[in-house]
């Protein structure tokens, strides 16, 4: 080679050395703005860093640079998603000294219930990292998943740990549900390997992913961005339209029943640091405004006393009694009724209809689960449950009764309902019973039928409802819609009515 053709080939290296670390420098910018930005960027930028030397560059194989920067890639990307997450504990560490002393750990949130060490997956479950609270606004079952409440890695079996998560889906994943991961306290301690990670994802299959219609990340950070960058080529499109940031709790109440979240102290006190930064002060109160006085014609957020009233002493509340109408005639054989969920604008037309004192015609919709999810909506809104506040310690003491007492038991706690009550309950029931009856082709039995309505007919008067206590609540109302018969046998009210 002449000298002039050296010379050359010394100054294209130059060029193309120093073109690949301005190139790095902006794709690194760009992937900690951007958490959506496409994998092809990842591997343009391992390419740069991969490519040391510029002669051993030009003269290896295409196939050997690609399969060399894939497999880089990863790795560069999970350092550096490391980093993010040092850089994020030193932080929290600063949190926590500048809380007061006596400011307990991360511990499970305060309303969950100590599951029975006879549990199946106790050595996890006690942690309180898992929780299901109820349903979304529109019918969907809530799962929640709290870093903050994860032991260091040492102090636990991360295996256990998955197959108690499909544990736990297991018994949701045939019906529409949301999944709210709370990222605040997760720490290199306490984080479960990438490795694991994929292997997790992987075992997830379509039948868990279907069925999630939205996964709501809490309180995202750099990690967070960077960690869904490893994981984009694994992902499809549809699955990754299914993720929601959320930057402050406050957010959530414009998709769900924030009450009923299982939200851990640490998790709180890291929204409210959060907020303060935001406003430049100290957190403000956060003030839920004046309720406005209900309508006359209102339905939904009302008492069945109100209603009653406004209503020329109608016993069956018009919702109830127009829904299970429409789906006894159209919906009985309708496989996976009330376990899927319907278009959100919907579900809130037809409740301002219902609000306005306005007729509503189910046949426009063409969608037998828009009823559905309004009969659950409305039962799920009642400002006290329809099985009252009154029975809910008993009705979780199920389980400390003799199997074969159950229903005598469960008997006795309904016959106890204020009339009302009482009423409006077995009109329901009975018409679930029904439902139950043609469950070879809906796939609806009373057990799947209690996992849907359970959460729905009662709850605590205050604080929100563990997983722990899910089982007699689902429990209690199986026994209420297989045993209908001989449960509401007996006592016969004066405004006797059936579905």
């Amino acid at each position: 080679m002449s000298h002039s053709a050296e010379q050359l080939h010394v100054d294209l290296t130059h060029f193309i050395n120093d073109f690949r670390s301005l190139l790095l420098f902006y794709l690194f910018i760009i992937l900690l703005i951007n958490p959506l930005i496409s994998v092809k960027y990842h591997q343009l930028t391992l390419c740069v860093m991969t490519s040391r030397c510029a002669d051993k560059s030009l003269n290896s194989s295409v196939k050997e640079d690609k399969d060399h920067t894939q497999m880089t890639s990863t790795s560069e990307l999970e350092q550096l998603a490391e980093i993010e997450l040092v850089k994020e504990e030193e932080e929290q560490q600063e949190e926590e000294e500048d809380q007061s002393v006596t400011d307990a750990p991360s511990l499970p949130p305060s309303s969950t219930v100590s599951p029975d060490p006879s549990h199946p997956y106790y050595d996890v479950a006690r942690h309180g990292i898992i929780q299901v609270c109820g349903d979304d606004n529109y019918g969907r079952k809530l799962i929640i998943f709290s870093s903050c409440c994860l032991p260091p890695s040492h102090q636990l079996n991360h295996r256990r740990l998955l197959e108690y998560l499909k544990f736990t889906l297991d018994q949701y994943v045939e019906m529409d549900y949301i999944l709210v991961y709370f990222h605040h306290g997760l720490r290199s301690s306490n984080k479960p390997s990438v490795k694991w990670l994929r292997e997790a994802y992987s075992e997830f299959d379509r039948k868990y992913k279907k069925n999630l219609k939205t996964l709501y990340v809490v309180h995202p950070t750099n990690f967070i961005r960077i960690l869904w960058n490893i994981f984009k080529p694994l992902i499809s499109h549809k699955f990754g339209k299914k993720l929601t940031y959320v930057n402050y709790l406050a957010e959530l109440r414009d998709h769900l029943n924030y009450e009923q979240l299982v939200v851990p102290p640490d998790v709180l006190r890291h929204d409210e640091k959060l907020r303060a930064a935001q406003r430049g002060g100290a957190p403000p109160s956060v003030k839920t405004p004046p309720p406005r006085p209900p309508l006359p014609t209102q339905q939904f957020g009302v008492s069945l006393q109100y209603i009653r009233e406004k209503n020329r002493e109608a016993v069956i509340p018009p919702v109830v009694c127009q829904t299970v109408a429409y789906l006894k005639e159209k919906g009985l054989r309708t496989e996976g009724i009330f376990r899927r969920s319907a278009r959100v604008q919907i579900i809130k037309d037809v409740q301002k209809l219902y609000n306005l004192g306005k007729p509503v015609d189910f046949d426009q919709y063409a969608d037998v689960h828009v009823p559905a999810v309004i009969l659950k909506t409305f039962l799920r809104e009642l400002p006290e449950p329809l099985l009252t506040f009154r029975v809910y310690s008993q009705v979780q003491d199920i389980l400390s009764v003799e199997s074969s007492l159950r229903v005598s038991r469960c008997k006795h706690i309904v016959e106890s309902l204020p009339e009302h009550h009482y009423i409006v309950t077995k009109f329901l029931l009975g018409f679930l019973h029904t439902v139950s009856q043609q469950s070879i082709v809906n796939k609806m039995s009373p057990s799947n039928l209690a996992c849907v309505f359970g959460v729905n007919l009662v709850w605590p008067r205050h604080g929100s409802i563990s997983l722990s206590a899910l089982t007699p609540i689902n429990i209690f109302t199986e026994i209420l819609i297989e045993h209908f018969h001989s449960v509401f046998g007996s006592r016969g009210p004066a405004a006797q009515v059936t579905p």
